[in-house]
């Protein structure tokens, strides 16, 4: 039922473009649409490099999820840094790490079995590199708390914690490959590696224009909703770049398969926090305006304290409900 919902749901995304490039409704209008219309099309980008994977095996595969399963928060941010807006993307990034781990972990938790026993180890190893980046954002960040945090010099420091985490993400990435190479049994793959790619590569593209929108509306949504920028990309943007992973673990969560789905939503927060945050400040010395890492201190505090907090959670291997 859930998945014909989102395949019918996908008609909202050309429905707003026509919209917009015909009757021109408001940037209220069009952000609310835009921002519906993105979480089918994540679920696309999903599904689609899931069936490429089976096709290509467990290392491009894993560069395939890499690459593009976190298209959506990548080019939401960049099509920020494009319009200079250095807060947006920087809240919004925070907000994709610490969604994925307090808002799906704890959805997941109260839909999935109680007392359901997690990967303890898998768990906290994960959380541990959320933390490590956390650590390794203070370089550019501490210096960014006086004076502008948006200046060229910060923008050249944050490539030191930029490479410092794709090495990182590499590593544990590798391993996790050869790991799953050597447990993993050959499936019998679903849609054909043309239907994969062509999926991949329209939704994909779908997800540049309709973020465009979204964010080029979102100053306006934000003025008449009385909400700040900051609360819009921390909260809004960053769970709507995530929807479909989140509900996803939600409903694993729901059949049971607890193991899974915690390991999703830990899982997606370091993917975020190591391969999207120094990705989206690589690429954007493309633009005029480079990124800089420089997270302000709620940012940081919040992205820290959610790890520490699942981390005592979770901290004997098991699932509580109420924890």
């Amino acid at each position: 039922m859930a998945r014909r919902i989102l395949w019918a749901s996908l008609a909202v995304a050309p429905a707003t473009w026509i919209l917009d490039a015909v009757a021109h409704p408001g940037k209220v209008t069009l952000f609310v649409l835009s921002a519906l219309s993105l979480i089918p099309l994540a679920w696309l980008i999903g599904e689609a490099t899931e069936h490429a994977g089976e096709h290509t095996g467990a290392r491009i595969g894993g560069l395939l999820n890499a690459s593009f399963g976190n298209a959506p928060e990548v080019i939401i941010a960049l099509i920020a840094i494009a319009d200079n807006l250095p807060d947006v993307v920087r809240g919004s990034l925070a907000g994709s790490v610490v969604s994925n781990i307090l808002l799906v972990l704890g959805a997941a938790m109260i839909v999935g079995p109680d007392h359901s026993q997690l990967q303890r180890r898998s768990l906290l190893a994960q959380l541990g590199l959320v933390a490590a980046a956390v650590v390794l954002l203070l370089i550019p960040s501490i210096p960014g708390f006086h004076g502008d945090p948006n200046r060229h010099s910060l923008a050249l420091l944050s490539i030191v914690p930029a490479i410092a985490l794709l090495a990182l993400y590499l590593f544990v990435t590798i391993l996790g490959i050869r790991r799953r190479e050597r447990d993993e049994e050959p499936g019998n793959p679903g849609w054909s590696m043309r239907a994969s790619l062509l999926a991949l590569g329209l939704a994909t593209a779908a997800t540049a224009v309709t973020s465009e929108i979204l964010v080029h509306s979102l100053q306006d949504f934000a003025k008449a909703a009385g909400l700040s920028q900051f609360f819009i990309a921390f909260v809004i943007v960053a769970v709507v770049g995530n929807a479909a992973e989140h509900g996803g673990a939600v409903v694993i969560a729901n059949r049971g398969k607890m193991k899974l789905a915690t390991q999703i939503a830990i899982t997606s927060s370091a993917q975020v926090g190591l391969f999207v945050v120094p990705v989206v400040l690589l690429l954007s010395f493309a633009f005029a305006h480079p990124l800089t890492l420089a997270f302000r201190p709620v940012e940081l505090i919040a992205m820290g304290a959610a790890a520490v907090f699942v981390g005592f959670v979770i901290r004997d291997g098991h699932s509580r409900r109420w924890e």
